[in-house]
Formats: C-alpha cells, structure tokens, sequence
C-alpha cells in the first residue's frame, strides 16, 4: 500500500525527523484557511497522489504543474481550484493521469543543497538497503540510470544490531563531516524506526533538503507498507483507499477480493495467485488478453465470491468471463453455488467458459448442469483458454 505523502511526513515526523509545516485541505477554502494560518511567504502547494513526477505533470484540464509555488494565501485558493477534483498526469501515472482529492499546503524551505536517501530490502542480500546521494530532487531516476556511482549503497542486516558508527559511516561516504554529519546519521536512524516499525516495503525522502543554515528538512517522503502486515496495523486501515483509483478495484478491495484492472476483454475469475497468473500467461498464448487479475483466494466464502463475481461483471468491456477454479481448501460444489447464485443476482451478458478441478469436483459440475445458467465447461486450463479466445474473436 502506497501512503500519500501527507501521512509519510505525520509517520516521519513522529519519529523526529524535520519536517516543513503544513495543513491538508480537500476544499479550496481550506487550502486558503490553511495558507492564513501558516502566516508566511512563500507557499507550496502539492497535489496529493500515488505517483512520483508531480512537479513537471500536467493536468488533463491544461493546468500545468502538481507543485505550484504562490506567494499569497489568495494565490493558494487559485491553485487549489485548479488541483482538486482535476485528473494529474504524470510519468508514471500513465495517459489516464490520477485524481486530486487532496493538496498540502506548506512554509517553504529555502534550500541550500537537496539529497536523496531511502531504505528499502534486498531480497538478494536478505538486508535492508540504504541508499544516499548528494544530487537528490526530481532527477534522480535520471542520475541513477546515468551515474549510478552518484548512489551510496550500504546493506544493514535485521538480526544484527544497529550501531551509530554504521549511520555515521554512511554518512561519512556521501561527504558530511562535523554537525551535519551527525544530523544525518539521525535521520537516517529515523527512517529505520519508521520503516521497521511501519512494516514498509520503501521508506524514501526524495528531496532531503540542507537549509543554508545547515539544518536537514524532509521536502518530500514516499512509504509502501507490505499489504500482509496489515492486520496489524490498524491505525493504517483508514488509508487503504485513498490511492486506489479504479472502481472495479476499489469496490473489490472492501470484499477483500484481489483485483487489478488491465486492458483486455477476457474477464477472469481465479483462486490462487500463481493460478492467476498462469490464466493470464496462456490467454495470451491464444491470442487473449486478460480484462482483469483476480485472485479471490483459497479461502473465500460463498459471500465473497458472490462479490468478486459482481465486481467482474461491473466492467463495461467485457466480452467473455473465465473462471478457473481448482478446488483445495475451497470446495468446488461450494464454488458451483457461488457462481450460480451470483449469476441470478447479477445475470451475465456475455459468453462463460467455467473450468473447474479439485475437492468434490463431480458434486460442483452437477449443480451447474442442474441450474439455468448459461455456460462452457472445460476439462482443463489449455482448452478453457482456446474456448475463451475463440468466443472473443466470434
């Protein structure tokens, strides 16, 4: 789960790292109440979404820029109008750009030098990642690509102890000496604390801004936190969906359903996320290509199933549904049952190839004969795969 950028700052700024003050506003009123409050010039305003490049993005009404620097609270209003409720389109938000539902507003820092810095994990080392540089700010994927020795990299281990002289030793690497040497080894202990206690996957701060007295300040702070650790992270929940901007997948995340929207027509209903996957991998074989990625899990209930199958069906483009279905711990009569019951409430309009193997398999081919539903049944994924392309092409 990818946090906005106004709740990495509250999470960073709990654990003590400097951070520009600021308010949040959903409303243009409240970006102007926000900027009388803060009783200062000039002002930043930044667009709030999940995607990086914000700064050179433009949005789909012609306003250009996702941070816009005014120097009035007036000013402030204006910008707003123009960022709330507009679509933004960035690098890496693709052509259809991200919703604006909130702006921060924030003091300005008068910045001397701007760095980057990030802890993620190393997979291949089974270490924590920490990564520096001194050209920090909106190039950075640009310097890393081009010169990726202007990245200090050093891997901290989790079951070793983290000591002082390591932070400060990484800190020594990207040139800092005296005072700002142990600052920065504090904001580096920091964003440990952060990323450990938060179950982050990314804790980045991207500028680290060096004021031109020598104090650091974190401009800006991207944290993902592993989605399986939220069970445990309750004060986390409430931010689930504020960076999820599709419907199909908005509606199937409060069922508990895995879906991800993709371009293609051939709507897909599997439990398993490898056999997801697979589904996936051999419609393009065919010639398919797969409308959606969704996993409802090895131990949904009829419910959810029943949910997952009305999110399928929510979207306009498809042409053809396949379920592929391999019954363990979810039996297949009980899945047959979903599916029949779902396709009362909500009666498809298009073709059903349904293939199903596994836990009482025969009892589950049994009721869907006996029930009035419409559909192809197929003995296996290979030939569940042919039918589905070839009712595409018809």
């Amino acid at each position: 789960m990818n946090l906005l950028e106004y709740v990495a700052k509250e999470i960073l700024a709990k654990e003590g790292v400097a951070i520009p003050r600021y308010g949040v506003a959903e409303t243009p009123q409240e970006a102007f109440d926000i900027a009388i409050k803060l009783n200062t010039t000039p002002l930043v305003v930044k667009a709030q979404i999940s995607a990086g490049g914000r700064a050179k993005g433009k949005f789909v009404n012609g306003f250009e820029g996702g941070v816009k620097i005014c120097n009035s609270p007036e000013e402030v209003k204006q910008v707003a109008e123009k960022m709330i409720g507009g679509l933004l389109v960035t690098a890496q938000t693709g052509t259809t750009g991200q919703p604006v539902r909130k702006v921060i507003v924030s003091e300005s820092i008068d910045v001397a030098k701007e760095l980057y810095l990030s802890l993620t994990y190393s997979y291949a080392e089974a270490a924590i990642l920490a990564m520096g540089s001194l050209a920090g700010g909106v190039n950075i994927e640009r310097i890393a690509l081009e010169n990726p020795q202007a990245l200090v990299k050093k891997y901290f281990y989790p079951e070793e102890p983290l000591w002082d002289f390591q932070l400060r030793e990484f800190a020594a690497q990207l040139g800092f000496k005296g005072k700002p040497l142990v600052d920065f080894s504090k904001i580096l202990k920091s964003l440990f604390y952060a990323f450990i206690n938060h179950d982050a996957t990314l804790c980045e701060i991207n500028p680290l801004a060096l004021d031109k007295e020598n104090r650091f300040w974190a401009l800006d702070a991207k944290i993902t936190i592993d989605d399986n650790s939220l069970f445990r992270r309750n004060e986390l929940l409430g931010y689930r969906f504020e960076t999820v901007y599709d419907p199909q997948e908005l509606e199937a995340l409060r069922y508990g359903v895995n879906y991800v929207g993709l371009e293609g027509q051939i709507g897909c209903m599997v439990n398993g996320a490898g056999l997801a996957m697979a589904t996936m991998d051999i419609l393009e074989r065919f010639g398919g290509k797969p409308a959606n990625f969704l996993d409802v899990g090895g131990g949904a209930d009829q419910s959810q199933l029943q949910n997952a199958f009305r999110v399928l069906l929510s979207n306009p483009n498809l042409k053809v549904i396949l379920i592929n279905i391999f019954g363990g711990i979810m039996r297949c009569d009980l899945i047959a049952e979903a599916i029949v019951e779902a396709a009362k409430n909500h009666p498809p309009k298009v073709p059903i190839i349904i293939r199903l193997e596994g836990t009482r398999v025969e009892e589950g081919k049994k009721i869907l004969k006996g029930s009035a539903l419409q559909y192809v049944f197929a003995g296996d994924l290979e030939e569940a795969a042919k039918q589905a392309v070839y009712f595409l092409k018809r």
